[in-house]
Order: C-alpha cells, then structure tokens, then sequence
C-alpha cells in the first residue's frame, strides 16, 4: 500500500471521529466536507453516492412513520405490553425478546423507548435487577433491524449486493439474508437473556440499592407509579393501519420466496424480472400512502414523528458518509485488492471486526453497511461471506452514546443500568458483545448450511 493510502485514510478517519462527536446529520454534511478534501485536495475522481439505497431508506422510512403517526405503532406496543406483564418472572429473557420481534416488525429499533419504561416498571415491581431487562433490551432492540424485511440496514445491503452473486449464482435476496440474520439473531438474542439473568447483584443484596431506598423519597422516586399502555384505547383506523403495514411486510416477503410472482419485462432484448429492491420501494410507498388516506393523516404529524426524524438523519449520514469512502477507496481499490485480498480470504472475520468498528465510528447500520459492503466487494469478500457476518453492522454497543443506550440509563431510576468509572465498563458492553458475537457464529454456521459459503 502505498503512503498516499495511509495518508488518505487517516483523513477518512479523522472525519469520521469528527462526525460521530457531532452526531445527527452531522455524520453526512461533515462527510461531505471529505468527499471535497479528496475531490479538490487530492485529485481524486468523486465516487458514486449509493443513490438506489437512499431511495430505499426514504421508501422505508415513510412507511414506518406512516404507521407511528397513526398510533399504529402503539398498538403493537401494547400487545408487548400485555406478554410482558404476563410473565414478569422472565422479564429479562421475554423483554429483549419482545423488542427485537417489534424491531423485526416495525424496521427500526426506536420502539425501545417506549418499552423502556414499562420494562423498568415490571422489573423493579418484582425484584428484578433493571438493569439486567433493560440492557439486554436496547442490545436486542438495535440487533433487530438487520432481521427486518422493513429495515433500511437490510434492504440497502440487497441492494449493495446486486451483480455480485452467491456461489449458486443468484443475487442475494431477501429470503436468503433472512434466513442466516433471523435465526443467529434470536439466537443471539436468547443468549443475551439468559446471560443477563445472571448479572450483577440482586436488588436485596445490593448495598447501594439498599441505601438508596432508605431514604423514602428516593424510594417513592425509585418505585414511582406504573407506566402503562394497557389503558390505551385504539381507533378502528388505527387497527386497520397496522394492518396494512404487517400485510404489507408478508407481501415483500411472499415476493422474496416466490421469483414466479415477481413480472418480468424485456430490456435490451433480455428478459428481466423486477429487482426486489425496486418492489420493496414500491410497496413501501404504497402502504405510507394507504395509511395516510385511511387514518387521515396530516403531513405534519409524519414528518415530526420520531421515525421520519431518525431515518433522515440515516439517509443523510448514508450520502455524505457512503460517498465519501466510495472517493478514497474507489481511488485504491486495485491495491487493496492485491494487499488485502488474501488476507480477508483466509481471515473472513477480519471483515465482520472492521465492520463492527466502523458501525461504532458512525452509530448506524445504514451507513455502515452502505460504506463496507462495496468496499468488502472490491478486496474479494465472499458475498456469502458478508450475509454470513450481516449482524457485525450493529457495532455502536462499545460505547453508550446511541440514544436507546442513553434512554435506558435515564429510565432506570434505580440507577442500576449505568456507565463504569473507566466509561467502557457499562451496561451494554457485555450483553451487547454476547449478543453480536453469537449471532454473527451462528450466521457463519446458517451460511455453511444453506451452501452460501
């Protein structure tokens, strides 16, 4: 590798230490700012922005904040809701369950918030340490979204990995992606319950607790009153919306299982069927307008909804961040390819470790998906390989500075979820390791299975 190499990815690193203290939008306007330094700085040819994922995440995004717009959302959250107060005994195991089958249906791993409460409520109210549930629960939350057919991580890596067929010869579809990220992910997840069930020290032997609670106003604060949803009544319109949303998602997914149903069409004299990522946009577009229409929805109300906020700021971060390391890498790609391509052959996991790095530099699984998949490509990745290690894109646990993190921390009012006196020793360090590591072994071992490997 030449010095120029270096020098240039120090820059690429330097921004990206930079972004991630900004934050926010932050992540794509400050990559922009890269993608000049190149362009005027070094010469560099301007890569491509990921146009076709961008069109996919403002798809996806209009449909999830379509559905929290109409209360769609709570009403899901609600039947989590009622599980969890259930069986209050295995919070900790059915908590971070809940979370990721709600990530899984909603695309985004926002609907922790307002669980997070209510979690904190069960918990404390039957003994259980909070912080355990609570940890484990954001971990899953965020490890949801690569199993989601709604999720922005998950259709942008389709679309990154088209023309880079498997070892069957096929693209990678949506089936395929989810048959490896689903399982190792729930798997995963069940690890990270049963792991947590176990940490720290019981409410009743926890000195610090104990004399927290001697004071009865703290004590009044800890135990609060309920947070609850199940005193929520929902519209007829509200039922129908997620309705069309849930409908919506099986529509994709019966797509994705079935090629026969998809329509071909003949361009330049080939018969091609219709890309699954130009049906997700569609689909997409089509339910965030059905419910616009039958919740009579006002265009306010979806723009300022959390989930419009959020999935914004991802696609932003995913132009200036994706087309910044498009420039430089684009710019080396043969030499990486000639120092690093063997390399990467006999050490995939060298992969899934940069990947997870790099979701931590940038704090989401868009972008970072978005700036390694084509980079992985370009050395000689397996794309098997890249599937396999898809959970590696949730990398943001090292640190806790990802809102759901920070939430938990301001929830838990017994102050049992916390940041350790060195900042790495936090709550979320070990349940997030557990849960990422064991789901990325067991996509490995899914990939060897289904022969994608």
């Amino acid at each position: 590798m030449s010095s120029m190499f270096w020098i240039q990815l120090l820059v690429v690193l330097v921004v990206l230490f930079f972004a991630a203290r900004k934050s926010g939008i932050a992540l794509g306007l400050i990559g922009g700012v890269g993608v000049i330094i190149f362009v005027f700085g070094f010469g560099l040819a301007p890569g491509k922005p990921p146009i076709d994922v961008m069109l996919v995440m403002l798809s996806v995004v209009c449909a999830g904040a379509a559905l929290q717009a109409s209360g769609g959302l709570d009403v899901m959250l609600q039947q989590a809701e009622k599980l969890l107060r259930k069986h209050p005994r295995y919070v900790t195991v059915l908590a971070p369950l809940t979370t990721i089958i709600l990530t899984f249906l909603c695309g985004t791993g926002h609907v922790v918030y307002t669980l997070l409460p209510i979690i904190y409520d069960i918990s404390i109210k039957t003994g259980n340490r909070p912080e355990r549930a609570m940890a484990a629960s954001t971990i899953a939350a965020q490890m949801g979204i690569m199993i989601s057919p709604a999720s922005v991580a998950v259709v942008s890596m389709i679309a990154l990995m088209k023309g880079h067929p498997l070892v069957n010869g096929q693209d990678l579809g949506l089936i395929q992606l989810l048959q490896i990220t689903m399982p190792s992910a729930l798997i995963g997840v069940l690890v990270v319950g049963f792991v947590s069930m176990y940490r720290g020290k019981d409410l009743d032997k926890d000195p610090e607790f104990q004399e927290l609670i001697k004071d009865p106003e703290a004590k009044k604060y800890v135990y609060g009153s309920t947070a609850t949803l199940l005193d929520k009544v929902f519209t007829r319109k509200q039922y129908i919306s997620v309705w069309l949303f849930l409908g919506t998602i099986a529509v994709i997914a019966i797509l994705g299982m079935f090629p026969a149903l998809v329509p071909t069409f003949t361009i330049k004299g080939k018969l091609t069927p219709l890309s699954m990522v130009d049906a997700i946009q569609m689909f997409m577009l089509a339910v965030a307008a059905a419910i616009y229409i039958v919740a009579d929805l006002k265009s306010k109300t979806v723009v300022e909804s959390d989930v419009f906020k959020a999935g914004m700021t991802a696609v932003i971060a995913v132009f200036g961040i994706a087309w910044m390391t498009s420039t430089m890498f684009g710019a080396h790609t043969a030499d990486i390819k000639a120092s690093m391509g063997d390399l990467v052959k006999v050490y995939p996991w060298a992969y899934a470790v940069v990947l997870i790095l790099i979701s931590k530099l940038i704090n989401s699984q868009a972008a970072a998906v978005s700036a390694m998949v084509p980079i992985a490509l370009a050395v000689g990745v397996a794309p098997g390989m890249i599937a396999a290690f898809a959970a590696a894109a949730y990398g943001y646990w090292i640190l806790p500075t990802y809102p759901s993190d920070i939430a938990a921390l301001a929830f838990d009012r017994a102050g049992t979820t916390k940041i350790g006196k060195f900042v790495i020793n936090h709550s979320f360090i070990l349940p997030g390791f557990v849960g990422v590591t064991t789901a990325c072994c067991c996509g490995f071992l899914f990939a060897k299975l289904y022969g994608l490997i």
